[in-house]
């Protein structure tokens, strides 16, 4: 595990077209799922979160670098934005304010 934070800012990787974009999202995921080396922590935000509920594709990797000592945070605000309050199924929710210092006190962040 390393310093580094993660940032998630949309549920598809990249911009373009949203299907290919989901594929990749779940690649990726997978993939860092499967690497020795891990991020500290991956901070969800906008769509992002939705990656973190009940109904997404991407559960299986995202419960796995949980597992694996990942800390997987939401975005509160935007959790109550997609109605998503119950249905968080892997992480915990925070606030702006922890996202924030905790962008600061990050050595390295990667927004993917």
């Amino acid at each position: 595990m390393n310093k580094r934070t993660f940032i998630v800012n949309s549920q598809y990787f990249g911009q373009g077209d949203d299907q290919l974009g989901e594929q990749m999202m779940g690649s990726f995921l997978r993939k860092l799922w499967s690497l020795e080396t891990k991020p500290q922590r991956m901070i969800f935000y906008n769509s992002g979160v939705k990656l973190l509920a009940e109904s997404s594709p991407v559960l299986d990797a995202l419960d796995g670098l949980h597992q694996a000592g990942v800390d997987l945070i939401a975005c509160g605000t935007c959790v109550t934005h997609f109605d998503l309050k119950n249905k968080i199924a892997v992480g915990r929710v925070s606030d702006m304010h922890e996202i924030a210092t905790t962008m600061l006190s990050s050595p390295t962040v990667v927004t993917v």
